[in-house]
């Protein structure tokens, strides 16, 4: 009896026991914390005294145990100052123990300090996990069977929960009250709406036209649904774009500086370059002007080159050259894929970019004038410090979400069809596979546009980095 029941359901329980010892290796070796181990970040002391240097920027709340002491020496430090002034009005002594900045290099207890570590860790974990069972699927999976008997439904869930994850994340850290100016807000709440209104024109009106995507069996209702998720998505994508941009300027030294403390190594650069051209790349591939020249309609494959060679018009090349439909549809999956996975790798590289930008910022303070004004910088040091884990999620969440989608696009849609209760409502293999793959483009595309957008207006000069 055990041994037929260990038969019937070791799917679900491979599955099982696959995410149960991942999630404990995660937590136990500390993985998430681990991928930013090394990092460096930077510390800028405020004004030193005779007990050395104080932290860049204190909490209201924080006191010293001998405030009156020490009001009575901010006291007479101020008396000294103003006679000293009145002194040597035309005389200035730079004080280089103010200037100083001191570079640290990330580690465990660092990283777990800082804000949005759980949102981080939380999707990091899920997200891994989810690939893992999605593998374990793919290799062991059988699609005859029913649902629980294949142990479909653990990767599904798996991914569910983590697409939810990472958009409550993105939410939290999109208006979180320090993290980002107030315009930038306003702008990404702008970016939604739009977003949400294309959204609704490509859901039912350009999809057949424009985009090679197939929503015929799908209903108003879930349109509607599906350009709700567009708006958000883009809402949500419009300030990590952003900090993607500044990275990649900063990271290939597009401002020529040549601080190679600043910028990254060729290998990091060359990560860079790669990504950018194949996340552009793969944005145009479901674009019905772009694939339809790579695609070959033609069934036999020399009629088309003979033709293709007795036309002399470029236009009715379309559709008789190129490869067939189903390796151009797989050639797509692998870009989608490929695209996910550059990005992971050009994560660290842009974290280090967007802390680099706080010592950049310290830098053109420094040296703007004979007296350097270094409150801004200092706050900027003390922000891209504090905030360090919030802008990982806002990185590491466009990635592992096309991710996510592709994965659940792949899974085999016969069997959704066991499950009588949500098939009557979604027609759950279009729903499934083709949703989740457009929405793995949409987020590409939204993120090459943010990208590429911002290259140009910092290249253009209207946005500059400070």
């Amino acid at each position: 009896m055990l041994l037929q029941f260990l038969q019937t359901y070791k799917n679900p329980i491979l599955h099982t026991t696959l995410s149960l010892s991942l999630t404990f290796l995660f937590l136990f070796f500390k993985i998430p914390s681990f991928f930013l181990y090394g990092l460096h970040t930077y510390i800028q002391p405020d004004n030193t005294s005779q007990n050395g240097a104080r932290a860049a920027i204190r909490r209201p709340d924080s006191s010293e145990p001998n405030s009156s002491s020490n009001n009575n020496n901010v006291s007479s430090e101020l008396r000294k100052r103003v006679k000293s002034k009145s002194k040597d009005k035309d005389k200035f002594e730079f004080d280089e123990n103010n200037a100083q900045i001191f570079r640290l290099k990330l580690d465990n207890n660092h990283v777990q300090s800082r804000l949005y570590f759980d949102e981080y860790n939380t999707a990091f974990t899920l997200s891994f996990v989810f690939l893992s069972c999605l593998l374990l699927q793919f290799y062991f999976g059988e699609s005859s069977s029913g649902v629980l008997e294949n142990g479909v439904f653990v990767p599904v869930l798996l991914g569910l929960m983590g697409v939810l994850t990472l958009f409550i994340s993105l939410a939290k850290a999109s208006f979180e009250k320090s993290a980002s100016r107030r315009s930038e807000k306003q702008l990404s709440v702008l970016v939604g709406a739009v977003g949400f209104l294309v959204g609704l024109v490509i859901c039912f009106e350009i999809v057949p036209l424009f985009l090679d995507f197939n929503f015929g069996l799908i209903g108003g209702f879930e349109r509607f649904i599906v350009a709700v998720l567009m708006g958000c998505l883009s809402g949500f994508l419009f300030m990590p774009g952003l900090k993607n941009a500044r990275a990649f300027w900063i990271g290939t030294d597009q401002l020529r500086s040549n601080l190679p403390m600043i910028y990254c190594g060729w290998f990091a650069r060359m990560i860079l370059y790669a990504n950018s051209m194949l996340i552009m790349f793969t944005a145009l591939l479901w674009i019905n002007p772009f694939s339809e020249i790579l695609v070959n309609n033609n069934n036999d494959d020399g009629k088309g080159a003979h033709v293709a060679s007795e036309i002399g018009d470029a236009e009715r090349l379309v559709g008789n050259v190129g490869m067939s439909s189903s390796d151009f549809n797989k050639l797509r999956l692998w870009c989608l894929l490929l695209s996910g996975l550059l990005q992971i790798m050009a994560l660290r590289p842009n974290l280090q970019m967007y802390l680099n930008e706080a010592l950049l910022s310290w830098y053109q303070r420094l040296h703007a004038s004979k007296v350097p004004d270094l409150d801004f910088s200092r706050a900027k040091v003390f922000l891209h410090n504090h905030y360090i884990c919030l802008v990982v999620v806002q990185l590491f969440a466009p990635p592992i979400l096309v991710l996510l989608f592709v994965g659940l696009s792949q899974i085999d849609s016969s069997s959704f069809q066991n499950i009588e209760s949500v098939c009557s409502l979604l027609p759950c293999s279009v729903f499934v596979k083709e949703v989740a793959l457009f929405l793995a483009w949409w987020v590409v595309f939204v993120w090459a546009i943010f990208t590429s957008g911002s290259l140009v207006l910092y290249r253009r000069g209207i946005l500059y980095v400070s």
